[in-house]
């Protein structure tokens, strides 16, 4: 999902990105860790709406309406199909009404408990979290009492919607399903399900992006410097990610961003952590396009030392490239990730202000 060709840079050896964990499951478990605390992101274009898909009478006669505004409403902010996420509720434990061991208390055989069925582990380690968390987990606040309860349907349905985005939905509802439960028969099962609750009897996936939806952005750059770096940036979209990737046919977080940069010839750190310090910080609100924006995210990460970054590309988007289970490279939206550190802009820094000078007086 190119543009027409620009110049392309190949890359220098580097090493950044995230260790992805995914634990193996048997069936009707959860056992894939986050790469980030939460997950958000509109398909690849400019200001698009997910379409909140009508319910089929057999699904409104079918959920409890509590539920049911349950998972229209996450499936709406989080961006996944909330037909799938329904479907996974049904499937697990028939939307809470379920009277098996682990649905309204305790655990089931294998460790799983409430309403979607997590295991406590994957949950964050302890049925009823404090929010915002310092672990890794699925465990979120869906009513806003600032816990996360397992057995919680607002938090757990939320939760659900967490991991199904963060493993390939919308775009890709047959690998989200599978991560959620690893048995093909388990993802044919709850599609089924979900085609029963959409009227038009479809679970829609976002279409792919066209390239055009790229040009306003560059076209809207504060300056030419930053307008080229956005080039070669939506340059790479639909390319794989890459742990360690420089370029010029996959990339990892900040390899996108590092040979963005390098492309106009200027020089920033390689890694994740080297770019945070590096640039000067930016107040939320303030930022604009060619400021990165960091997330506390992924095993060993910390608010000071942030895991995953991406470049703004207009208010409240950016491209990032996420991780191997995410997709391609793309244009997402970065607002309604509680993960958000804060941004920075390294025009800004004396270093590269030096560079800069140094290239214009080259012209």
């Amino acid at each position: 999902m190119n543009l027409s060709p620009r110049t392309k840079i190949v890359g220098v050896i580097g090493l950044a990105g995230l260790v992805l964990v995914t634990l193996i499951m048997s069936p009707m478990l959860m056992t894939s860790f986050p790469s980030f605390i939460s997950g958000g992101g509109l398909p690849d274009c400019e200001e698009v709406t997910q379409e909140n898909e009508a319910a089929s009478d057999g699904a409104t006669s079918d959920i409890p309406p509590d539920y049911l505004e349950l998972y229209r409403k996450f499936g709406k902010q989080i961006g996944v199909q909330w037909t799938v996420l329904a479907a996974v509720g049904k499937r697990e434990t028939d939307h809470g009404r379920s009277t098996l061991p682990g649905v309204q208390s305790g655990t089931n055989y294998a460790g799983a408990a409430g309403p979607m069925q997590f295991l406590v582990s994957t949950w964050g380690g302890a049925k009823r979290i404090k929010i915002p968390s310092e672990f890794n987990g699925y465990a979120s606040d869906g009513d806003g009492d600032g816990w996360g309860d397992i057995y919680n349907p607002a938090d757990a349905i939320l939760g659900a919607a967490r991991m199904l985005k963060r493993n390939g939905a919308p775009e890709n509802v047959r690998r989200s399903l599978f991560v959620y439960n690893r048995a093909w028969w388990y993802v044919d099962q709850v599609e089924e399900i979900a085609r029963k609750y959409a009227k038009d009897g479809t679970v829609k996936v976002p279409p792919q992006a066209d390239a055009t939806c790229d040009e306003p952005l560059v076209e809207a750059a504060p300056s030419d410097v930053v307008a080229r770096i956005l080039a070669y940036a939506l340059d790479q979209r639909g390319k794989p990610y890459l742990w360690g990737g420089t370029g010029p046919d996959a990339f990892d977080c900040s390899g996108i961003i590092y040979m963005a940069y390098r492309s106009v010839g200027l020089s920033i750190p390689r890694t994740t952590f080297g770019q945070w310090p590096f640039g000067v910080k930016v107040p939320d609100g303030e930022e604009q396009p060619g400021d990165l924006v960091f997330f506390n995210a992924g095993p060993g990460t910390r608010p000071d030392s942030p895991g995953h970054v991406g470049m703004v590309v207009s208010k409240g988007k950016m491209i990032e490239a996420r991780c191997r289970l995410c997709g391609p490279i793309k244009v997402t939206s970065y607002r309604g990730r509680d993960a958000i550190v804060g941004f920075t802009r390294p025009l800004q820094n004396a270093d590269v202000m030096e560079q800069l000078k140094k290239l214009d007086s080259a012209l």
